[in-house]
């Protein structure tokens, strides 16, 4: 079969519960051009070599046929040094080292509580979705308190977020009508997001939205719409890729009874997990948005400049020149490297934080539920293919056991 029809198929929603034998298809050949013009690298040496070479760009205004111009400017993800480095920058200031290095570690009492709430809400019943359930509400409020968005807007900005993030990457429909409905979301966000930042300046508190409209350095400040693209970034990333972590996690784990069970009695086992989920059921699936700023040669072929680069990053994380035996779960490999948050100047922003989430909540998912089994399987699935996850994860269980600390 052709690489760019083994490509549009992993992109199918038939395919989505399991794209991977697809993607080890499409791996014999390492750079496949696409109908459009557009180059997918599929290989995890490849894919490393691109995320950190200063030739690629994320900006989408590097194409040789730009797209329209879109209403708002784009976040710190997709633009390139050094605006890049100022935003994300003055972003981390309030977030991570070497400003502020205890934020994520300062919350983890507060995530154990929150997970221990939500089991406690599934108790006493036999079945529960583990998506509605956990998964999604768990991100969410964590997200919503640490940037400052009430969490009883809740049902407000995820019709908006639900739409941006389906809308990304190919899809059912025409690629105009898929952007109209995404830049329409975007700005309503914006906008809703806007009005919280401008009741911050007035009345600043101790959240991360705050810290944005705050501070005034060395470095400068953000403007007003620099803030909105940020805290639309913050808010649906915060919580999006985490939601498809927990619950391809649980998803595998149930799965791999033997693996659930070892969890229960080793619970350092989690770590490790973690991170062979991110290798091997990662959240996000496609980087689609890469520009070649010249000729670029990989594996024997030139992407020219101005071309348009996506990488298949859950190819490459399961690519069997890099791991062995890639298509087994193992949290035991002496080795786990993955391209579960990207790489280079743009790798996840959140990955600390995402990484803790999916920790505690696997953890106690695996020591209280009894006799946890699927329902369904494999699970309905969302429609995005770049964003894979289950839709819902429903399962059956016998009891949940009070919670006993970590």
């Amino acid at each position: 079969m052709e690489p760019a029809r083994i490509y549009d198929q992993i992109h199918e929603f038939d395919n989505r519960a399991d794209p991977y034998t697809l993607y080890a298809e499409l791996r014999q050949t390492p750079v496949v051009r696409l109908d459009d013009g557009a180059y997918v690298v599929n290989t995890y040496e490849h894919i490393v070599a691109l995320l950190h070479d200063p030739r690629v760009s994320s900006d989408s205004r590097n194409l040789a046929h730009p797209p329209a111009t879109e209403q708002l400017p784009p976040s710190f993800i997709r633009v390139d040094p050094p605006e890049h480095d100022r935003l994300r920058g003055l972003t981390m200031r309030h977030f991570g080292p070497p400003h502020s290095p205890l934020v994520v570690e300062s919350m983890r009492g507060e995530l154990h509580e929150l997970v221990k709430d939500l089991i406690d809400g599934i108790a006493g019943r036999n079945q529960a979705d583990i998506v509605d359930d956990v998964a999604y509400p768990f991100p969410v409020t964590v997200i919503c308190r640490l940037l400052g968005v009430p969490r009883e807007d809740e049902s407000r900005f995820h019709v908006w977020a639900d739409e941006i993030v389906e809308t990304l990457g190919p899809g059912e429909g025409s690629v105009e009508e898929r952007t109209r409905r995404r830049q329409s979301a975007g700005l309503a966000l914006a906008g809703y997001l806007g009005e919280l930042a401008q009741s911050r300046r007035e009345n600043p508190r101790h959240d991360l939205l705050s810290g944005l409209v705050t501070y005034h350095g060395p470095e400068g400040s953000m403007s007003e719409t620099e803030v909105m693209t940020t805290a639309v970034l913050l808010l649906i990333a915060g919580h999006e890729t985490t939601v498809n972590l927990i619950t391809n996690g649980m998803l595998t784990l149930l799965r791999n009874p033997g693996m659930l069970e070892r969890l229960r009695e080793e619970p350092d086992l989690v770590i490790g997990a973690v991170e062979e989920l991110l290798r091997f059921e990662p959240p996000v699936h496609f980087l689609p948005q890469r520009v070649a700023l010249d000729d670029i040669t990989v594996a024997d072929v030139t992407i020219p400049r101005g071309s348009s680069i996506i990488l298949a990053l859950a190819s490459g994380s399961r690519d069997p020149a890099h791991v062995h035996d890639p298509d087994r779960f193992d949290p035991d490999r002496p080795y786990i490297q993955h391209l579960g948050f990207g790489g280079g100047i743009h790798n996840c922003f959140g990955a600390p934080l995402a990484r803790l989430e999916a920790q505690i909540a696997l953890r106690q998912l695996a020591k209280r539920l009894v006799n946890p089994r699927l329902v369904t399987d494999p699970p309905p699935y969302r429609p995005s293919s770049t964003l894979r996850g289950p839709r819902h994860l429903v399962i059956a269980y016998d009891d949940v056991l009070p919670y006993q600390g970590d």
